[in-house]
């Protein structure tokens, strides 16, 4: 009788594992992809600063824990590099790019190339241009020579250079902006854009129009909403955090801005949620892009 059991309960187990293994893969897929919005999608890490003070290993566990495999960089929080990339990949987390500090891309890019590369990013970028208000010609051409040669640079050593647009680059220049002329001046292989929708409408310009109209330069996005009722039309860059809300909660309309992003070329989007109640936030913006439709 036992040479007969054994081929029982192999035809039972490969009974089971085909009734059970879907069900798992369906379970396992990456948070934030759904039928239209197919990623990849990260966080910035930023949104988690408050937490990071406190305790580094915990609140890189919270991130694994919302599903997120792939992470952007704003400091790594009292750690070396080398140390903050030992977290991560303890975590199953892929740090893709960062942002630096201006003045450290303008005067100590070799440095900025080591660190990208001990941390393994595929992107390094800057998220802010120091100025006087208004900005303005001078200092948007100064940062052209700034970012032209920091994008070669840091592409000797295979990194990816960008900016990250914070609304205050719309001033008026003629017909145009001093976005249009930062654009128009930085060299496409070089210098590529990071769109934070948020920062788009902030200073009351259509993300979607300038999704068509500068195309492939945008590789990178912060997927952002804002709370009805915050002031638009402001060239600061700057508004209360707490207008950061859960996306499709707020006044975006994402099914648009997506499939623009989507038909321009946008190869990585990153939530980022600066609110107070962004770990609150952020499995609600996940959700949503799961659900998304477009």
């Amino acid at each position: 009788m036992t040479r007969f059991r054994l081929p029982a309960i192999l035809l039972l187990s490969s009974t089971l594992t085909h009734l059970i293994t879907p069900s798992i893969a369906q379970d396992k897929h990456p948070a934030g992809i759904g039928p239209s919005f197919k990623g990849p999608v990260g966080l910035q890490l930023y949104s988690l600063r408050n937490q990071f003070a406190k305790d580094v290993p915990g609140t890189l566990d919270k991130v694994r824990d919302f599903g997120i495999q792939y992470v952007e960089l704003a400091g790594t929080y009292g750690l070396t590099p080398a140390e903050f990339k030992k977290q991560l990949d303890a975590r199953g987390l892929k740090a893709i790019s960062a942002h630096f500090p201006y003045e450290q891309l303008r005067d100590h890019v070799e440095d900025v190339a080591r660190d990208a590369k001990t941390l393994g990013l595929q992107y390094v970028g800057c998220a802010w241009i120091p100025h006087k208000d208004p900005f303005d010609e001078k200092t948007c051409r100064e940062a052209i020579a700034v970012f032209n040669s920091a994008g070669e640079a840091l592409a000797r050593h295979g990194l990816k250079f960008f900016y990250h647009i914070h609304g205050y680059e719309f001033q008026p220049r003629g017909d145009a902006t001093l976005l249009d002329l930062l654009i128009a001046e930085t060299k496409p292989l070089f210098v590529r854009y990071q769109m934070d929708v948020f920062w788009i409408v902030h200073p009351g310009q259509d993300p979607v129009k300038l999704l068509e109209k500068y195309g492939k330069r945008f590789e990178l996005m912060h997927v952002k909403d804002m709370k009805k009722g915050t002031p638009t039309g402001l060239l600061t860059g700057s508004s209360d955090v707490n207008n950061d809300v859960a996306l499709g909660t707020g006044i975006m309309d994402w099914p648009a801005i997506m499939k623009a992003a989507r038909q321009a070329g946008v190869k990585w989007y990153f939530i980022e949620d600066e609110s107070a109640a962004s770990v609150e936030q952020i499995p609600q913006s996940l959700r949503y892009l799961e659900r998304l439709n477009f």
